[in-house]
C-alpha cells in the first residue's frame, strides 16, 4: 500500500493530480482512495489531497505519514515535511520552493515543473509535468495508464488541451533527477 500527499496553493492542479493518479490506478485494477482536501479561498489558498493505491482493499483514505509528498508550494513544505514517512520521498516543484527539506531521513526530487510547463507553452501545464516526473520516478502505475486517465478526463476540452497535457506528462517524465 502507498500513501502519497499531493499540496499547493489552489489553481496549481494539486486535486486534479490525485485525481489522475487514483484514475490511473483504477486503469490498473488497482484499489484506490482519492480524499481532497482545499481551504475556503480555493484559487489561492491552499489545496491537498491524499491518494492511496493498493494491490489490496484499502482501510481508510487517511495518510498520517505518506510514503510521498508532491509539493507544489513552500507552505506545503512546511506543513507536511514533518509527516512524510522514514525512508520517504518527497517531489518539490524548484522554481516555487527554494527550501529543502531538513530531514535526512528523506529523499528529495527537485523538479523546476513551472520552467519546464512555460517552455511547452502553459503554466498551466506545471501540474502534468510533476505527474509525469512523479510517474517515472515511482513506477507506482504505468505511464500509459496516466495519458489514458488525461485523456478522458480532459476529452472535452479538445484535442489542443490533450496534446498539452500529454507533451507536459511527457516532459515530465523525461526529467532527469538526480
Amino acid at each position: 500500500m502507498t500513501k502519497i500527499i499531493f499540496s499547493g496553493f489552489g489553481g496549481q492542479g494539486v486535486l486534479m493530480m490525485g485525481y489522475v493518479l487514483a484514475t490511473s490506478g483504477m486503469y490498473e485494477d488497482k484499489h484506490v482512495t482519492y480524499l481532497p482536501s482545499y481551504g475556503a479561498e480555493v484559487r489561492g489558498g491552499t489545496a491537498n489531497c491524499t491518494v492511496t493505491v493498493s494491490d489490496e482493499p484499502i482501510a481508510s483514505p487517511v495518510a498520517s505519514f505518506p510514503d510521498f509528498a508532491v509539493l507544489m508550494n513552500t507552505p506545503s513544505l512546511m506543513k507536511f515535511e514533518g509527516r512524510i514517512k522514514t525512508g520517504g520521498t518527497v517531489f518539490l516543484n524548484s522554481d516555487l520552493v527554494e527550501l529543502r527539506p531538513k530531514r535526512s531521513d528523506i529523499q528529495v526530487v527537485a523538479i523546476p515543473v513551472n520552467t519546464i510547463a512555460v517552455k511547452l507553452g502553459s503554466i498551466r501545464g506545471a501540474n502534468m509535468v510533476m505527474i509525469g516526473a512523479f510517474i517515472q520516478k515511482t513506477g507506482l502505475v504505468a505511464l500509459k495508464s496516466v495519458v489514458k486517465s488525461v485523456k478522458s478526463i480532459f476529452e472535452t476540452k479538445g484535442a489542443k488541451v490533450h496534446k498539452m497535457n500529454r507533451a507536459a506528462i511527457q516532459e515530465g517524465a523525461a526529467f532527469k533527477t538526480v
